[in-house]
């Protein structure tokens, strides 16, 4: 590969993070943080949560992108994805998912409180395991009954600054 046209390492990465999907994941994950309290919320905890479930889902995503691999690499829209390209070897992913992972656990139960830690853990694993792995290729309802991890975002937002599931936050969800 010359490196005129090689992409820089930092931007395979950054790829594998799944930057768009993420920020409307985050989008969401605030507009709960938002409607959980009266007036603004406290801006570090905003700040920290916000962190905490950008890093999970960062990790969920490059866990996708881990498991997907062969998938992507005969399909025209994913075949030039980091994994299929050969620009990072899978090792190499699973490793920056793990450390993006225990980073966020890290920020949420330090920083944030233990049961959005929590949530958050079971909601990447939801993505990353039980639909990536199952629901995708067992039935086409996967969407549907995998859409608990994409609907989470707000309740994780909600627990966030009040550290409990309030029936509000569950309206969201």
């Amino acid at each position: 590969m010359s490196t005129a046209t090689a992409t820089p390492v930092w931007k395979d990465y950054l790829e594998l993070c799944k930057p768009r999907v993420v920020a409307l994941i985050l989008f969401t994950a605030v507009v709960g943080m938002l409607l959980s309290v009266p007036g603004m919320p406290p801006l570090g905890l905003l700040v920290y949560s916000t962190i905490g479930i950008a890093l999970a889902s960062a990790s969920a995503a490059a866990i996708n992108h881990y498991i997907d691999q062969k998938a992507d690499a005969e399909m025209a829209r994913t075949k030039h994805r980091p994994l299929p390209k050969g620009s990072i070897e899978a090792s190499n992913v699973l490793v920056f998912a793990a450390v993006l992972a225990a980073l966020s656990m890290a920020v949420l139960i330090i920083m944030v409180n233990l049961l959005t830690a929590t949530l958050t853990f079971f909601s990447l694993i939801g993505y990353a395991i039980i639909y990536t792995v199952y629901l995708k290729r067992m039935t086409p309802q996967n969407i549907v009954i995998g859409g608990a991890a994409g609907a989470a975002p707000p309740l994780l937002g909600w627990c966030a600054m009040t550290n409990q599931v309030h029936p509000y936050a569950l309206l969201l969800f």
